[in-house]
C-alpha cells in the first residue's frame, strides 16, 4: 500500500464477537456482512475465528471448518488476512472471551466515510477521539428517561 492508497482510506474499526459455548455459529450474519462489502460500505481487512479453551488458551479456527449452513460462500472471509491482527490482538480477544466460547475478530475499513476522512486529512485534521455506544446502553438511557418522565 502506497501513500496515495493511505490518503484514500476510510476509518478502520475492529470488533470482537463472542458466540455462546452451547451453540455453534450458523453463519446467518455472514450474508449481511457480504452485502455490506458488495455495496462498498465496508471492506473486510481481517477476519479471524477463534475458540477460547477452558485453560484460557486461544485456538484459531479456519472459516471453512465452522460448517456454516445455508450455502454461505466463505471465500471472501477465508482470504481476508492483511496481517493487521497480531499476537497482542489475539491475547486481548482471549481476555474478553469466556472459556468454551468461540469468537470472531473483524477488522474493517469504513469505505462510506473514506471521502470525508480524506478531506479532513487534506485539511490537516486528525482524529483525536472515537467511540461506540452499545445498543444496550442506548436502550438503558431511554428507559431511564422514560422512568423519570
Amino acid at each position: 500500500m502506497n501513500d496515495t492508497d493511505f490518503d484514500e482510506l476510510g476509518p478502520i474499526d475492529y470488533l470482537v464477537v463472542e458466540f455462546p459455548a452451547d451453540r455453534k455459529p450458523d453463519g446467518s450474519a455472514l450474508p449481511l456482512l457480504i452485502d455490506l462489502v458488495e455495496r462498498n460500505i465496508i471492506r473486510v481487512l481481517d477476519l479471524v475465528f477463534v475458540r477460547k479453551e477452558s485453560d484460557g488458551s486461544l485456538v484459531g479456527i479456519a472459516v471453512e471448518d465452522l460448517g456454516f449452513e445455508g450455502g454461505v460462500d466463505v471465500t471472501l472471509f477465508a482470504e481476508a488476512a492483511t496481517g493487521l491482527i497480531d499476537r497482542t490482538d489475539l491475547e486481548e480477544a482471549a481476555a474478553v472471551l469466556e472459556p468454551g466460547c468461540s469468537g470472531a475478530i473483524l477488522v474493517y475499513e469504513n469505505c462510506w466515510a473514506a471521502p470525508f476522512a480524506s478531506a479532513l486529512r487534506r485539511e490537516g485534521a486528525q482524529l483525536v477521539a472515537s467511540g461506540r455506544i452499545p445498543v444496550q446502553g442506548i436502550l438503558a438511557a431511554l428507559d431511564a428517561l422514560d422512568a423519570s418522565s
